[in-house]
């Protein structure tokens, strides 16, 4: 079945379909296999010359509460009190009627592309949400991951599926981001986790001897892996390296796509593509437009850069578009992305790439300090936490960044952003710049630039308070989040350990994203809203490119993928529904 999709490659488009869905993200699989087992020819354009968007390099989590995984396990939640959870979080911008239409059909929409996909999802039951102590909040049982994939089940397409940056794996193997983790840092400390670890590693020797790259893909790329493997299977036609170039229609209703076929094809040019009940717009949101930046991010307004982990291709062309037909763009959450703090990796060709620091803030040991030498949050709070933290903590006109710091102890034992664990060496970080190294404390502070003198008192005072395992300016390792990242063999406190062990190392932070908030207007069917409140007819938007249900806030892993996957569900049913009545 594969290989007769692959065969499409190259050929002409067809004129028409039922539906055609813009981006290859989840959110666009999703509506387009959802679509597809309802029986509409389904056509996906994708602008990348690869298919999975940043779905396919993120970490493939969804929140789900009162999943089928969660009831078996035993987990006692109710959609009453997923709701006050994302009302506690939102406050006065919670969007009640997307929310209440969100946690009725996201267990739902789980089920169908369980039983009607190659997606499986596996719970993460001790992952917390991010504000569990709040009103509602659960300290686990509410992200789910999906299962890692053999991408050879993809035939030929697998060459087209989208891996994640080289900067997120190790040395270009996949590592699911659940237990496999866990087992990857306890590698040199438990027989079990050797073992596991060897079998990983062995196996992906074998792939890159046959194939040149892992087969074996995990976290986003699985997501995205099994439901690009259902839609081929189902006769939807995906084309890479076909960006779509404006709407055709307006507010009367969209009739399709004009798409810009690229030199190679058979045919070179513009050709329209008319979508008989609907267009779906999927394309990732605007992380990679520059006005709309220096407009929306308070950092970057007052004179700092901005760096992003989405795929680059990710501009916003499908805002321009709706702007055009009368459509509307959501523009005032509290925070119009999902902030996370990157660090830079120089890369062997030139150039760097990000990575994002999710799992080493919250170690004992770690600490994070601005140029002024002050620490200036709880290094353990969620990504997004953290950097609204640095954005506070950034005097206008100053770079929005700091430093991570570790001493040889800590760093040997957690690594520290891409610098691994023991046993792999320091070296390479330490001659690209990425790793700073002291031998004492200000000769840290000298080689970073920050102040050396107020340097040397953070630490100290830090210190004192670790030794008892306490963290009294910022409660570091007093809530669910923080110590479900931090290192449970250390106690008292999983997260608050001394910084004292010389030589000194320390890697710059930046302030980044994962995906933008601000979006498209729609209602709770996905149906794209003009500047009166009026559905436009034929037109939904999904994903990043819909404005977020959460309104600009984070609440737990997966609050962008689980509306994505679910709203694509909801948009396809839609469009299924006019055919019939049609």
């Amino acid at each position: 079945m594969n290989g007769s999709s692959a065969s499409r490659l190259g050929t002409a488009l067809p004129a028409e379909c039922d539906l055609l869905v813009v981006g290859s993200g989840a959110g666009g699989l999703a509506a387009a296999v959802t679509a597809a087992r309802k029986g509409l020819k389904v056509i996906v354009v994708e602008k990348a010359p690869y298919f999975g968007g940043t779905s396919a390099s993120s970490g493939g989590w969804v929140w789900v509460p009162c999943s089928k995984q969660a009831k078996t396990a035993g987990v006692a939640d109710s959609t009453e009190r997923a709701r006050i959870y994302l009302q506690g979080e939102a406050g006065e911008d919670f969007r009640h009627d997307h929310v209440d239409t969100y946690l009725a059909a996201a267990p739902e929409a789980l089920k169908f592309f369980e039983d009607n996909s190659e997606l499986v999802f596996d719970l993460g039951p001790q992952y917390s949400d991010y504000h569990a102590e709040i009103s509602g909040g659960m300290a686990g049982g509410r992200s789910l991951v999906a299962r890692p994939y053999d991408a050879r089940a993809l035939g030929r397409e697998k060459a087209r599926l989208k891996l994640p940056v080289p900067e997120t794996t190790f040395f270009g193997m996949m590592v699911g981001s659940g237990k496999e983790l866990k087992h990857f840092f306890n590698v040199t400390r438990s027989v079990i986790s050797a073992g596991y670890v060897g079998i990983l590693l062995a196996r992906y020797a074998l792939e890159k001897l046959f194939y040149g790259r892992a087969m074996r893909v995990t976290n986003g790329a699985a997501l995205v892996a099994r439901l690009a493997s259902t839609a081929f299977n189902l006769g939807v036609d995906i084309r890479t390296d076909t960006p779509v170039t404006g709407l055709v229609g307006d507010c009367d209703g969209i009739r399709g796509v004009s798409v810009r076929i690229t030199a190679g094809r058979i045919t070179d040019g513009e050709q329209e593509i008319r979508a008989r009940h609907g267009v779906v717009l999927a394309a990732g949101g605007f992380a990679h437009d520059m006005e709309m930046r220096r407009r929306l991010y308070p950092h970057v307004k007052a004179g700092s850069d901005h760096f992003s982990a989405v795929d680059p291709h990710v501009t916003g062309d499908t805002f321009r578009m709706v702007r055009d037909c009368g459509g509307e763009i959501v523009e005032n959450f509290r925070n119009a992305a999902a902030w996370v703090p990157l660090s830079l990796v120089p890369r062997s060709e030139g150039g760097s790439g990000p990575f994002p620091h999710f799992i080493d803030r919250p170690k004992p040991g770690v600490i994070a300090v601005t140029n002024s030498g002050r620490r200036f949050a709880n290094e353990a709070v969620s990504y997004h936490d953290f950097v609204q933290a640095l954005i506070k903590a950034t005097e206008p006109g100053e770079q929005c960044a700091c430093w991570l710091i570790a001493d040889h102890e800590t760093i040997r034992k957690y690594g520290l952003g891409h610098v691994k664990p023991f046993p792999v060496p320091l070296a390479a970080a330490l001659a690209s710049g990425y790793l700073k190294r002291g031998n004492s404390l200000a000769a840290l502070a000298r080689v970073c630039g920050v102040n050396a003198e107020t340097f040397e008192a953070t630490v100290a005072r830090y210190n004192s308070d670790a030794k008892q395992g306490v963290d009294p300016e910022f409660s570091r390792g007093t809530t669910a989040y923080n110590r479900y990242l931090g290192d449970p063999a250390h106690q008292p406190n999983p997260c608050v350990g001394p910084v004292n062990k010389p030589p000194y190392y320390a890697v710059r932070l930046v302030a980044g994203d994962l995906g933008t908030f601000a979006g498209i207007r729609t209602d709770p069917r996905a149906r794209v809203l003009d500047h009166n409140g009026a559905a436009i007819p034929g037109l939904y938007a999904v994903g990043n490119d819909a404005a977020s249900i959460m309104s600009g806030t984070y609440p737990g892993a997966g609050i962008t993928l689980g509306p994505a996957i679910t709203f694509g569900y909801i948009a396809a049913l839609d469009a299924a529904r006019n055919k019939e009545e049609n």
